[in-house]
């Protein structure tokens, strides 16, 4: 099951120019937001983001970077580790 959230990945950028083509971040990706064309990532799935930082934290030249924790997808896990309502403020209809 595929989960596509309003704001997810909005923090998600990608140097390609930094890229070595190491593949990390599709392999640690949990959405497969990632691909490779001509030995380089490119993002082909923002929307599938949740921008839990691994892509980030795994790319050694550092041609990814996110904010973790924002978006969506955190607010709804936050809001049921609280016992709150959750509310990321987006308007849709996922909170």
């Amino acid at each position: 099951m595929k989960f596509r959230f309003h704001h997810n990945g909005s923090s998600l950028t990608l140097d390609s120019g930094l890229c070595t083509g190491c593949r990390r971040c599709v392999e640690v990706c949990p959405h497969e937001v990632f691909s490779m064309v001509k030995g380089r990532s490119v993002i082909v799935d923002r929307a599938s983001c949740m921008e839990c930082g691994a892509c980030a934290l795994n790319c050694a030249p550092g041609a990814l970077s996110v904010v973790s924790g924002v978006g969506c997808a955190a607010a709804i896990i936050n809001g049921m580790l609280s016992g709150k309502s959750p509310s990321c403020d987006c308007s849709a209809s996922c909170c």
